[in-house]
């Protein structure tokens, strides 16, 4: 009786393991994947010159801690380009790093940070809110990130800096 006892809580603590691990694992790549969806901008126009969106796929790929490999396409824009994530309760942003980071909002990412970027943060601060605190100044824009409820992702592409309105915008949800 005492060796099924003891088999038993060692099941029990071995799958209560596995789950914890397996748990933590889906919560960092739940947003990995690609995204069918729609490109939209002014540059994406008919034959008539109306604007209009087009197909487009993304694809998102962990690549590094709080890092991602974006590769956006349509049958007339390709771009790959990395970005950061932070998680926010049930939306995860992302900005931009190193010299785009630096050319955006004038300063090197991680200033003042020593350690870990996230290794100073508050009780009920989330990645997102420690990163707006840490790095950004009031009015600082940021371009995307997943609405992890509704397993989408966009994100507007700046393709010249000094006139929004030849931005392109791509919208797509998690295949």
């Amino acid at each position: 009786m005492k060796h099924l006892v003891k088999l038993s809580v060692i099941a029990v603590a071995l799958l209560v393991l596995f789950t914890a691990c397996k748990k933590e694992e889906t919560n960092e790549s739940i947003f990995e994947g690609i995204y069918e969806g729609t490109l939209t901008g002014s540059q994406i126009k008919s034959t008539e010159g109306a604007a209009e969106s087009k197909p487009a796929t993304t694809e998102i790929t962990i690549i590094g801690e709080n890092e991602i490999l974006v590769h956006c396409y349509s049958d007339s824009f390709d771009t790959t380009f990395v970005l950061n994530y932070y998680h926010h309760n049930d939306s995860t942003y992302v900005c931009y790093n190193g010299d785009d980071f630096e050319e955006m909002y004038g300063h090197m990412l991680g200033d003042g940070h020593m350690g870990g970027m996230m290794d100073d943060m508050h009780d009920g601060e989330t990645e997102w809110m420690h990163h707006m605190s840490e790095e950004h100044d009031d009015g600082d824009q940021h371009f995307g990130g997943f609405d992890m409820a509704n397993h989408s992702f966009s994100y507007t592409f700046q393709m010249n800096k000094s006139d929004s309105s030849e931005n392109l915008h791509f919208q797509g949800i998690k295949q």
